[in-house]
């Protein structure tokens, strides 16, 4: 008998020793790979870049997944103990893997054997960081072998709340919208609840832990009632597990499940054009891994409220113009059945320009229009009930009843001539119950850029009429001729080297051989004035004396200003672009007037205040300038104020910035902008047409702030006789300036200390105290020209041996004394 139990014992044992070495080279073979548990020691995830406005509101997120990292500390308990109570009740007592649980997993897979059914994992939130960030996701038991394994040296690695911080910022959590997933609980309350994890109540964080065991079987919209199970349940655990009391806890689970999804894209109205070219800036400085994936912090230049005001501005001019050239047709048109709601919802709108609806035309009559404005979406993307009707008044049209038809304007008497029931189209409320009025997105477009002239900063930026229409920018992407307003730029040479605003310069037909042709420019309108001071030819936009300019000064002069300047990186030195022929953007002229408005310093244009990593530091800063006493040992009152010490180049002499800024004040007050006087602040600017009016510029300052646009086909084409830079771009301008200097006090440009205010002859620049006389800016050791001087008299002369000169000029020449002396 003590044989055979010896015999037993010996066969058991060596059954053991097998099934060890068996398990031994099972266990060798499955680790020999594993991944380094280390890694997490050095975790960094990929994180939203945020952008905000200079007043610290949200304008934007890039990311490839939606997660924002908290710290354990930051991550409310509630939280916490929501996604315990549904995932691992005894995380912080077990060693990586809870025996219990696993053991009523191996029953219930040795149960659902084949049935086809996907094995129960009992998986601890230590195996979820060790499968989510070490292995792949595959059924298997290798895998869950692996995976038991790296938990029990995670957990003697790093201490629970490590561990639990990694799963509470990776664990996928679904999505509410398509395209906005949800990684970590931190972006999750954002995107179903559109709040922070601290203000998450109860039953919203019940829900989101209910979420990681399948977030589409527990969508909020289309399995409301599973969802609704799941978060209760979880609340429940948390009842047993004494987080939450009994009757809290009832009166969560009463609650429905209130997801609020947060809408992407980009938070602060109207700055779409904006935000984008930050995201283009910011891949270009450092790639797109570090916008998408690097938690940037960026903090832009953007003034939300002159954004707005800028918006506005522009998209009333645009409609002004697009107006008078007629109605061109409906956005679309569908069949009218008996729910036109479902068909209009499938046309797109201008997401953007939330002030205007698309709408069906129900009927149409002499009287006007009824129309079926398009229904919205609930949350959950499903059109409302509702079908909203509205009207449009005959008199809330009556730009429509010219229609654009082949190039020509067909004049029509009744509103169901120019639309038709089916036809969708865009109308805009006139106010609360007053009705409707017809609207149509513009064909013309432009660009608009608002800039501090000391720092660079770009305070506001439109780059068309809507970015929902097109993402083009037309503010820093359009290359378009900049025409007259390029003028101070070739003025400010002039100044700079010699000249002085009281130079006379003849303004009168010129004709120039280039190779075997004949350029013969030409005044805006025909005419010519004769001698002219270089005052009146920028008040008076003069091409001719312009051009005589340029070329007594040479074009190469005009050449190395307009790159210093930074309008162009290298300029054709001909005549031609002395009228501004050659392309540039807004931002690049914007950023030239800046230079005459600060007094002479270059400024490089900036979107963006500074830039910090993930941990705070900052990568970027804008502003270089020095501050000298800022960082004092300690405080007292004898301190003297700090003092910002500006570093920033001198590309122009201070005085010439002042005289060719007076100049360009007085285009505000005698010239071609002369509405801008209204205002009843110091204003200098420019005005713009270029060739067959097919843009119209103003570029205009005062001592804090610059602001150039312009209007023009995105297919140059002319835009109509009269369309220029004081019709057009001025009263854009105007709208603009008017709310931003309301309630502000006047303020002059400052006069540097040196100049010399002398009072000369308007025509003539010589001195005079006389009727017509002006007081001009003199630098030291200039002044009024003891006698009468007309550059450019020696060529006119040469062509009126030539050709028989213009009466006007002729009339004029007299007037100025008939020549040199």
């Amino acid at each position: 008998m003590i044989r055979l139990i010896g015999y037993f014992f010996g066969v058991g044992v060596a059954l053991a020793l097998a099934v060890a070495a068996a398990i031994a080279i099972y266990l060798t073979t499955v680790t020999k790979d594993l991944p380094d548990y280390e890694v997490l020691a050095r975790y960094e995830p990929p994180v939203t870049t945020r952008v905000h406005a200079a007043d610290g509101d949200l304008m934007g997120e890039f990311a490839r997944e939606q997660r924002l990292f908290l710290p354990i500390q930051a991550i409310p308990d509630r939280v916490k103990a929501a996604f315990l109570s549904a995932e691992d009740k005894n995380f912080y007592t077990h060693p990586g893997i809870d025996v219990m649980g696993l053991m009523r997993a191996v029953v219930t897979n040795v149960q659902n054997f084949g049935s086809g059914r996907r094995p129960v994992g009992a998986s601890t939130i230590t195996q979820q960081v060790a499968k989510n960030f070490l292995l792949d996701s595959s059924v298997s038991y290798d895998r869950k072998v692996r995976e038991m394994i790296l938990s029990f040296r995670i957990e003697q690695a790093y201490s629970k709340d490590r561990i639990l911080e990694l799963y509470l910022n990776e664990i996928y959590l679904g999505f509410v919208i398509p395209g906005y997933g949800a990684y970590g609980v931190a972006a999750a309350a954002l995107v179903y609840f559109d709040k922070s994890v601290n203000e998450l109540t109860v039953a919203e964080a019940a829900y989101l832990a209910a979420l990681p065991k399948g977030p589409t079987n527990y969508h909020p919209y289309r399995h409301t009632e599973r969802a609704l199970e799941r978060r209760n349940w979880v609340i429940d655990q948390m009842v047993a597990n004494g987080y939450v009391d009994v009757e809290e806890g009832e009166r969560q689970k009463a609650l429905p499940l209130g997801v609020n999804p947060r809408r992407g894209g980009n938070y602060l109205f109207a700055g779409e054009y904006f935000t984008e070219e930050v995201r283009r800036q910011i891949i270009a400085r450092y790639g797109e891994n570090a916008l998408y994936e690097g938690g940037l912090s960026v903090r832009t230049t953007i003034d939300p409220v002159m954004q707005r005001q800028a918006r506005k501005a522009m998209q009333n001019g645009l409609i002004k113009y697009d107006t008078l050239r007629g109605y061109r047709g409906p956005v679309s048109q569908i069949e009218l059945g008996s729910d036109w709601g479902v068909e209009l919802s499938k046309v797109s709108r201008l997401s953007d320009v939330p002030e205007w609806k698309l709408a069906v035309v129900l009927e149409a009559s002499r009287d006007g229009l009824k129309v079926g404005l398009q229904p919205a979406r609930q949350a959950s993307g499903e059109l409302v009930a509702e079908r909203e009707t509205a009207t449009v008044a005959a008199g809330d049209m009556n730009w429509a009843m010219r229609l654009a038809r082949d190039g020509r304007m067909v004049k029509v008497n009744s509103p169901a001539e120019v639309v038709q029931p089916g036809d969708v189209v865009y109308v805009e409320t006139k106010g609360e119950g007053d009705g409707y009025r017809l609207r149509q997105v513009p064909e013309v477009a432009g660009g608009l850029v608002a800039m501090d002239p000391h720092t660079g900063r770009v305070l506001a930026m439109v780059g068309g009429f809507s970015f929902s229409q097109s993402e083009f920018n037309r503010a820093t992407q359009a290359m378009r001729q900049p025409g007259s307003a390029f003028k101070p730029i070739l003025y400010a040479a002039a100044l700079d080297n010699g000249y002085t605003p009281a130079s006379v310069v003849m303004d009168a037909p010129i004709s120039i051989r280039v190779g075997n042709q004949v350029w013969e420019p030409k005044n805006y309108g025909g005419g010519s004035a004769g001698p002219s001071t270089l005052r009146a030819g920028i008040e008076r936009s003069r091409n001719l004396m312009t051009v005589r300019l340029a070329n007594d000064m040479g074009m190469n002069l005009v050449a190395e200003y307009a790159e210093r300047f930074g309008v162009y990186d290298k300029m054709l030195p001909v005549l031609a672009m002395s009228l501004g022929s050659g392309e540039t953007t807004v931002m690049r002229m914007v950023s030239a007037f800046a230079i005459m408005a600060n007094g002479g310093k270059y400024i490089q244009p900036s979107l963006v205040d500074r830039i910090q990593d993930r941990y705070g530091k900052t990568v970027f800063r804008h502003d270089q300038r020095g501050c000298e006493g800022c960082n004092a040992p300690e405080w007292s009152v004898s301190l003297p104020e700090p003092e910002l010490v500006d570093n920033a180049e001198q590309i122009l002499d201070p005085m010439t910035a002042y005289q060719i800024t007076s100049m360009m004040e007085g285009v505000v007050r005698r010239g071609t902008a002369t509405s801008l006087a209204e205002l009843g602040h110091p204003i200098a600017g420019k005005t713009g047409t270029t060739n067959d009016e097919r843009d119209a510029w103003f570029i205009g300052y005062t001592p804090d702030l610059v602001v150039g646009l312009y209007l023009g086909y995105d297919r140059p084409r002319p835009m109509g006789k009269g369309s220029t830079g004081s019709g057009l771009a001025v009263p854009i301008f105007k709208e603009l300036m008017a709310e931003v200097l309301k309630d502000k006090r006047p303020v002059n440009f400052r006069v540097p200390d040196g100049m010399t205010m002398i009072s000369v002859d308007r025509k003539t620049g010589m001195r005079s105290d006389g009727e017509g006389s002006i007081v001009e800016a003199f630098k030291p050791g200039t002044g009024p020209a003891d006698s009468y001087w007309v550059i450019g008299m020696d060529d006119f002369q040469a062509a009126e041996r030539a050709k028989e000169l213009s009466p006007g000029a002729s009339e004029a020449i007299l007037q100025g004394g008939g020549g040199l002396y």
